[in-house]
């Protein structure tokens, strides 16, 4: 089972890095897009990018140290689902030409709970 929640992680915490540098930094087409789309201000994306890199870094501690890793998947999650109740609120889903990457919310919180139910078995 470690195998698998090792795999998982690693992929999580390359998405979650990859998702959350540009936010952190105020950078990319992305964190314009937070803010003038979704009307959030420039230091709840920063926010947004921070826990995004901070769950990156948790989830490879915690295949070291699994209560981490379960902890940073489990708070990787709750930011997807909030990212959820955001592309909701501005109607991406009932857009066809946003819905595409609204969608990638629902994909990460599905590997952010297996991360941390294999991390769980795992220890």
């Amino acid at each position: 089972m470690y195998i698998a929640a090792a795999v998982l992680s690693v992929i999580l915490a390359l998405v979650a890095l990859a998702a959350g540098a540009p936010k952190a930094q105020l950078k990319g087409d992305v964190s314009a897009g937070l803010q003038s789309h979704m009307g959030l201000s420039a230091g709840f994306v920063r926010f947004i990018g921070l826990a995004e890199v901070a769950a990156a870094v948790g989830l490879v501690v915690g295949l070291f140290w699994q209560p981490l890793g379960i902890a940073a998947a489990v708070g990787f999650a709750i930011t997807m689902i909030g990212a959820i109740g955001f592309h909701a609120k501005v109607g991406d889903y009932a857009n066809p030409e946003t819905r595409g990457n609204a969608m990638a919310p629902f994909a990460l919180v599905l590997v952010a709970v297996a991360a941390a139910v294999t991390l769980t078995l795992a220890m």
